[in-house]
């Protein structure tokens, strides 16, 4: 971005919007996907283009200027948030792609959105000029929203070679129909639906390569050579999907602070405020918060530094981006159980303010990428000399 006053700009707008995702936070949670007026609200506001390459209308922002905006509005509506961090970088990873995907995508309407669902659940096979692809892919994050989907599967190898090679696969709305199978009471309004798709084809060009991503060396890099498009994938995705904990632990320090400052005990009369252990899970929160932050802020610089300079990332560093994205969501889980704890028997309510970051938070640690155990091994190992075994990273 050319304006030096335009980042600050969209975390202002997030904080703008931040009542009103608040107060449809109910309505959407019924709705079982985020609103259309949200969607609205963040096309206007320019988040969908915040990693969109400015060849195609988008932004290019530092990625700390996206994830800002993410935790704002994470504070606000989790779900909401997860849809937009999730869908917003798939522009991101578009830019990765051939250019002739990017043209399918983009070329009649740079505001086509993209959802996805990496696990490779389905079936590739090879075909003339591409593969065909079936099967069923779950939790796409928005799919109501978008046009587009990415899908996760493994092409069959071939010749000598004995290893599967992973890719992702996009693919039009009328090559596939969402089955809507989201009934769930964590991060309930992001519409995560499964995606089923029947014999449908899809070019050689719509495919990005996981090596590719890996090596920081995607097709796409020959049209979009900022140095935003040469962060690795990995680093990138996982916390597109992590970050929004963080947000959630904020948001639920936000209530628990407004409604302890006011509570008198119902078992003593006194006041909450005064109670040590409830300032200590406030302090706790609040700590946790910070230090998720600074380490988010810090991976960020440090990899957009090596990207600027044209160097390669540290493999090492690499590996400990990877477990500290997991770990974020691990601590912030940590401190939105000690406030939802705290907060006494008021808390499981239905309308309970908090008890939506509890259940949200928990359902943010259950995606995959937010498994701190895999990717702590993986860091342990290097650091003891074995070698990497995570190339998602």
């Amino acid at each position: 971005m050319n304006d030096p006053k335009a980042p600050h700009e969209l975390v202002l707008k997030a904080r703008a919007l931040a009542p009103f995702l608040t107060e449809r936070a109910g309505a959407a949670a019924e709705l079982r996907r985020v609103p259309d007026e949200t969607i609205a609200a963040f096309q206007e506001a320019g988040f969908f283009a915040m990693l969109q390459p400015s060849r195609w209308g988008g932004l290019e922002v530092d990625p700390k200027v996206f994830f800002d905006v993410q935790m704002t509005v994470a504070a606000a509506c989790p779900s909401s948030a997860w849809v937009l961090g999730v869908v917003a970088v798939h522009n991101w990873q578009l830019a990765l792609f051939p250019d002739q995907a990017q043209q399918d995508v983009w070329a009649s309407d740079r505001s086509t959105l993209i959802s996805s669902s990496y696990a490779p659940t389905g079936k590739v096979v090879r075909a003339p000029g591409g593969y065909r692809v079936s099967g069923r892919w779950s939790f796409s994050s928005g799919c109501d929203h978008c046009q587009w989907v990415f899908l996760g599967g493994f092409v069959p190898p071939e010749g000598e070679s004995k290893t599967p090679d992973m890719r992702t696969f996009l693919l039009p709305r009328s090559d596939y129909r969402i089955d809507d199978t989201w009934f769930t009471e964590g991060l309930a309004a992001t519409g995560s639906k499964d995606i089923v798709v029947e014999d449908a084809f899809v070019p050689e060009h719509r495919t990005h390569k996981l090596i590719d991503g890996f090596l920081r060396k995607s097709p796409g890099n020959a049209q979009n050579a900022a140095p935003l498009f040469k962060l690795p994938f990995g680093q990138i995705f996982v916390r597109s999907v992590s970050t929004s904990a963080i947000g959630m632990a904020q948001g639920a320090l936000d209530v628990y602070r407004d409604v302890a400052a006011k509570r008198i005990a119902a078992g003593d009369g006194a006041k909450v405020a005064e109670d040590p252990s409830a300032q200590m899970v406030a302090a706790r929160a609040a700590a946790l918060i910070d230090e998720t932050k600074l380490t988010l802020y810090r991976n960020m610089d440090e990899m957009m530094a090596h990207a600027r300079a044209g160097e390669d990332i540290p493999l090492l560093r690499r590996v400990q981006f990877r477990y500290d994205a997991a770990n974020a969501v691990a601590k912030c889980v940590e401190a939105v159980d000690g406030l939802f704890t705290s907060s006494g028997g008021r808390a499981i309510f239905k309308n309970s303010p908090i008890l939506r970051y509890f259940l949200d938070v928990h359902a943010a640690r259950a995606h995959y990428a937010n498994n701190p155990d895999k990717p702590g091994r993986n860091l342990g190992g290097v650091l003891l000399g074995l070698k990497n075994t995570d190339f998602f990273l």
